[in-house]
């Protein structure tokens, strides 16, 4: 089963990926953008989910970080911000694909699905 990294420090926004990834995937959490970096580096998901405003470091600074590391691991952002510019920050950082919150269950998938299948 493939095993995504949620990056997500909203514990009621982690609850309603859980419920949404549960059936298809594994999945574990980070509460900010260091515990982010520093668990996609030991743990090697196969995807992450990432909240672009997160307290300690930010969604796009871990995003920058963990592209030096692992320059292929796809990188979704997640936010409430969904701006152009916002879109254009997260490609610049290295995110491959955007979904907007509040998030939908099928948005998120097929965003998924796009890199890791299901």
């Amino acid at each position: 089963m493939k095993k995504i990294l949620v990056a997500e420090d909203n514990d009621s926004n982690y609850l309603l990926m859980s419920y949404i990834l549960k059936q298809n995937y594994e999945f574990f959490r980070a509460v900010n953008g260091k515990d982010a970096v520093e668990k996609a580096l030991a743990e090697h998901p196969d995807l992450v989910l990432m909240d672009l405003r997160m307290p300690v470091m930010d969604g796009l600074e871990a995003t920058r970080q963990i592209r030096k590391q692992l320059p292929d691991l796809p990188i979704i952002a997640l936010t409430a911000n969904a701006f152009d510019n916002d879109r254009i920050h997260a490609r610049e950082a290295g995110c491959n694909e955007f979904v907007s919150k509040p998030v939908s269950a099928v948005a998120c998938l097929e965003a998924i699905a796009k890199y890791i299948g299901k």
